[in-house]
């Protein structure tokens, strides 16, 4: 007989034991924004409880039309604190490291405080992304890359896989590119096929329903391998 506590219905699906490893494991998620947002709400409302978030942004108006912690009331306000806000009204239990800084090279070490079981690296900047995969990679963590979800209207046409075998996403070929230089084989990502939309204005167009479906599916690979597999 199962408790009727919140997390009932998935202990229902996994079993007790599945559910207790992921409660016990720890992810850290890069980026709070469209797709970083959702990771962190799939994988809380999974019964991950211990989570490290990093994020140097404030919430800005023009967040609000795809990213979850941004509304009319968190506009001006850290990311990582809106984020750790939104984690503890879903699960006060859950264990927060909030790091409010910009990933580089020389810093990356600092960010690793604690074990990680998985890392999602869901930020847009280059270098700061290569930073995370090599250091990941270096270190034998777990470690999930989004490639490029802006110009996007097509959520369907996302797929998980070597960052070798994509295709299409201009993102990932550069960091295709960077990973060949750095003599690293491989590296699981969450990409698009869809051709990216040309549009009038400088910086990557977006809409609600694209990163989203990004952060969820990626919240729903690290389920699967840290609890399920």
């Amino acid at each position: 007989m199962y408790n009727l506590d919140w997390l009932n219905r998935t202990r229902a699906l996994i079993g007790e034991d599945k559910l207790t490893k992921l409660q016990h494991s720890h992810v850290m998620i890069f980026g709070l924004g469209g797709v970083g947002s959702y990771v962190v709400e799939g994988l809380v409302r999974s019964g991950i409880e211990n989570i490290s978030i990093v994020d140097k942004d404030i919430v800005d108006i023009t967040n609000i039309n795809r990213q979850l912690i941004a509304d009319t009331s968190t506009i001006g306000q850290p990311k990582v604190i809106a984020e750790k806000e939104r984690i503890l009204k879903i699960n006060p239990n859950a264990n927060i490291i909030t790091i409010q800084d910009f990933v580089e090279e020389n810093n990356i070490q600092s960010f690793f405080t604690q074990n990680v079981d998985y890392v999602i690296d869901a930020i847009d900047t280059v270098t700061s992304k290569i930073s995370i995969i090599k250091y990941c990679y270096l270190n034998n963590i777990k470690i999930i890359s989004c490639m490029g979800t802006g110009n996007k209207l097509d959520a369907s046409k996302f797929q998980i896989s070597d960052i070798f075998k994509t295709s299409v996403c201009p993102l990932a070929k550069v960091i295709r590119k960077e990973l060949r230089k750095l003599n690293i084989p491989k590296l699981k990502v969450l990409y698009s096929t869809e051709q990216p939309i040309k549009t009038q204005i400088d910086t990557p167009a977006s809409i609600s329903f694209v990163p989203s479906v990004a952060g969820l599916l990626i919240a729903g690979e690290v389920i699967r391998n840290i609890g399920l597999c």
